[in-house]
């Protein structure tokens, strides 16, 4: 091809190809196509590969990404990927899911004028051209130093850990509650934003360097944090945020109710969408309602798509422009046809004779001043019920940890039931180190593998502070 010259900022942004939004709705096939090779070189062509780098430095892993792209409009795949890896070893899945909005391409010098340069587009492209033909190279894993790391969960933050750690040369050992790895990637995120195997092709090249995953082990239960700081010399805790949070009005206990979390762990991890060849049913009924505006939310809606109700209607509290989702994964509903009621709250669930959920009275909101997180309180007007006909209604309006581990060890905690940490991810108990949703509640994947990119690093002095010590 005859690519254009660099840089050539003019070039109009290249938002991606897409399925067609009725064809996605039948399937759980990736909805976003990716580049082919003409259009990521173009789409490279864009970048000023400014000196003073703000895309990276507004990065919370700092991706080298001028330099990527640089490689990648040489047509060196294989120095563009390896260029990633020198600071995130999930290219892949960040290209997928990382908001680049809110980060790197909101810091693009382009923005305004032009449209900042599809970074995130950019970096899925150089993962899968590199992973599909066979061009990644791991990274060499320093000299095993005879001390052993524990990471309990296998989501986003224990992954970094394990990748960071294992690179040091130490010996790390994850833990996984569940039958499979990689924790909210799997069980929360559908196959249409991630396929699993970009998941399983991450979690493979761990093993191949040196990193022990082990499943159905869940700690707090299975065995306890302080029996498992007996046989490591430090701990990670990644476990996540998969406790729900309820809707808090009458009616929860009527057959029909979900929370997102249970709704998508049956659909992602253990494959419902599939029923019934994987013994998992998922009812939705003819009429699906969806309560919240973030991710999660936008997740739940657009699964519950795919398994053919009437309609989803999604239920959100303040306006479209508060919504705290990703706008293409909003746009990616909109197209699919899921329906929205804004500035609405449900306020109790009705059922039936039989006990199903049969209807949802809500009520209008109007917004008044701004709460804690600077965003608009939503008030609600007297007099403004009204009933939405309901057979499933899922409640997607946040999460909190699962207080196994709160409750079987004396770790510090604050009101929310996440863990407290110091800026280096070190909770109350020596030697114990936590990040990513069991400390924040509910954030990004990108923020969770910089938890852990933190805590690893933290680690590392800690242990090599305790071995001199003794020395």
């Amino acid at each position: 091809m005859n690519k254009p010259k660099r840089p050539s900022p003019n070039l109009k942004r290249n938002e991606g190809r897409h399925q067609d939004p009725v064809e996605r709705t039948k399937n759980f096939e990736e909805v976003a196509l990716g580049f082919n090779m003409e259009e990521a070189l173009t789409e490279a062509a864009r970048c000023l590969n400014c000196k003073n780098k703000p895309c990276e430095l507004a990065c919370p892993v700092n991706v080298k990404i001028p330099e990527f792209i640089t490689s990648l409009y040489q047509e060196d795949i294989q120095s563009s990927v390896l260029k990633i890896y020198e600071t995130s070893l999930f290219p892949a899945i960040c290209g997928r899911v990382c908001p680049q909005e809110e980060y790197c391409e909101a810091a693009c010098v382009l923005k305004d004028k032009f449209g900042s340069v599809s970074i995130g587009r950019l970096e899925r492209f150089v993962a899968d051209y590199a992973r599909k033909n066979n061009m990644l190279k791991l990274p060499e894993c320093d000299k095993d130093n005879g001390l052993k790391v524990a990471c309990v969960g296998s989501g986003p933050a224990s992954l970094a850990v394990a990748a960071e750690l294992r690179k040091k040369g130490y010996d790390v050992t994850v833990f996984e509650a569940l039958h499979e790895y990689g924790g909210v990637l799997r069980y929360g995120i559908p196959t249409f934003r991630l396929p699993r195997e970009v998941i399983d092709f991450e979690v493979e090249n761990l093993k191949k360097m040196g990193v022990k995953f082990i499943k159905n082990v869940l700690i707090g239960k299975s065995i306890s944090l302080d029996e498992i700081r007996k046989d490591f010399d430090a701990v990670f805790i990644g476990s996540g945020a998969g406790l729900p949070s309820p809707l808090g009005v009458n009616g929860e206990d009527l057959i029909g109710v979900y929370s997102s979390n249970e709704f998508l762990t049956r659909i992602n991890l253990m494959k419902g969408y599939k029923f019934p060849e994987y013994d998992t049913p998922v009812y939705v009924g003819k009429k699906v309602v969806v309560v919240g505006g973030g991710n999660t939310a936008m997740d739940s809606a657009r699964c519950a798509k795919r398994l053919n109700p009437e309609s989803v209607t999604v239920l959100y509290r303040r306006t479209k422009a508060e919504m705290p989702a990703r706008a293409e994964e909003i746009e990616n509903a909109i197209e699919e046809g899921i329906k929205f009621e804004f500035l609405t709250a449900p306020v109790e669930l009705e059922g039936d004779e039989k006990g199903r959920l049969k209807r949802v009275k809500c009520i209008r909101m109007e917004l008044g001043e701004p709460d804690s997180s600077g965003r608009r309180k939503p008030v609600p007007i007297k007099g403004s019920e009204f009933y939405i006909e309901a057979d499933v209604i899922i409640a997607a309006i946040g999460q909190s940890p699962n207080p196994l581990i709160q409750q079987t060890s004396k770790i510090e905690t604050n009101k929310w039931n996440c863990l407290v940490v110091n800026e280096k991810g070190q909770t109350s108990i020596e030697g114990v180190f936590a990040g990513g949703d069991v400390v924040r509640g509910g954030a990004t994947v990108l923020l969770a593998m910089k938890d852990g990119k933190t805590a690893a690093n933290a680690i590392d002095e800690y242990l090599k502070s305790k071995t001199s010590n003794k020395n």
